[in-house]
């Protein structure tokens, strides 16, 4: 790895409009182009919009779907990426022959496509199949990986990209501003969003607090922690269908440190310098070399049979009709 600016944006999508949501993406892409990003990346479904997918039979969610990388999104990706002159990160809904996927591509000028993650644990609508790899590629000569919202919840996924030699993990989300049976969370009222111009404190309080901030700062520091490698967070803004999400885009490093971050109430786009001596540094690439596999033979052992993987988001356990990575 090399020193390297990589910039997480955030933006507030507007259901099933892709030129509109494209338009937003260029235009904070070519923001962060300006304040020195070599990296841009956006937030889980950001082309299509992603709550409101809950709601949808197949026929329109499969009228929504593109494939990768031949489709309309994908290419127009590429051209912005080719334009700018930087990789770009941003989620869609692909189809692959009969299946559709939560997916998250990445692309870069001159090369198109360069990888695409399947969300692994999918669950926003039951016609989303879940990915089955975990990927580490090249991108401007840093090791990265893609792990998308409730992927990330699950400790073993980014430990397996880390000791596979990622240094950088993309971490797109739709999240926050959702029931959960912790304590402080729920939904946001949307008169504070509307109301955000005129008494913009009641509003941020809700997003510093345990509805959004307060819950990403007790796990997603960890993540990077953990493992000594560098987080880029990121997640939308303001309405979500019927949602209000907290944004916070953010940059985080491998001691758990945010060196990078979002506390706009509205779109926005940062920029963190990635540097590789803090990797070296970190305790978490120490853990990784005191690790003792014989120990863990319990994480391999299949399920039992019959039984599949479960994911079950905060918001059933609350009885909510609502979407959550939580």
């Amino acid at each position: 790895m090399h020193d390297i600016r990589i910039a997480a944006a955030q933006f507030e999508a507007r259901d099933a409009d892709k030129d509109y949501n494209f338009g937003r993406i260029e235009e904070l892409a070519q923001r962060a182009v300006k304040q020195g990003a070599e990296i841009v990346s956006f937030h889980e479904c950001c082309i299509p919009g992603y709550t409101f997918l809950e709601d949808l039979t197949r026929g329109r969610l499969e009228a929504l779907a593109e494939s990768v990388p031949d489709g309309p999104s994908t290419r127009r990706l590429v051209e912005l990426s080719d334009r700018l002159d930087v990789p770009l990160l941003a989620g869609l809904i692909e189809r692959d022959g009969p299946k559709l996927y939560n997916t998250y591509v990445a692309v870069a000028p001159r090369r198109g496509l360069v990888a695409r993650h399947r969300k692994i644990h999918a669950f926003v609508s039951e016609h989303l199949s879940g990915g089955d790899q975990l990927e580490v590629f090249e991108l401007c000569g840093v090791r990265c990986g893609i792990l998308i919202c409730y992927d990330n919840n699950l400790v073993e996924n980014p430990r397996i990209m880390a000791l596979n030699g990622a240094e950088v993990i993309f971490a797109p989300h739709v999240t926050c501003g959702l029931p959960s049976p912790m304590p402080g969370r729920g939904k946001i009222d949307k008169r504070l969003w509307d109301n955000r111009q005129r008494d913009p404190v009641p509003l941020r309080l809700q997003f510093e607090g345990p509805k959004g901030r307060g819950w990403l700062m007790r796990w997603l520091p960890t993540r990077a922690y953990e493992n000594g490698l560098y987080y880029v967070f990121t997640n939308p803004v303001g309405v979500d269908h019927d949602t209000i999400k907290t944004g916070g885009a953010m940059v985080i490093d491998p001691f758990g440190e945010i060196i990078a971050e979002s506390r706009a109430l509205g779109d926005d786009v940062v920029v963190g310098l990635c540097t590789p001596e803090k990797i070296d540094l970190s305790g978490g690439r120490r853990y990784l070399k005191a690790r003792r596999p014989e120990l863990y033979a319990k994480l391999s052992e299949p399920l039992p049979e019959g039984q599949k993987p479960e994911v079950n988001p905060g918001w059933r356990s609350t009885g909510s009709a609502q979407t959550s990575d939580s």
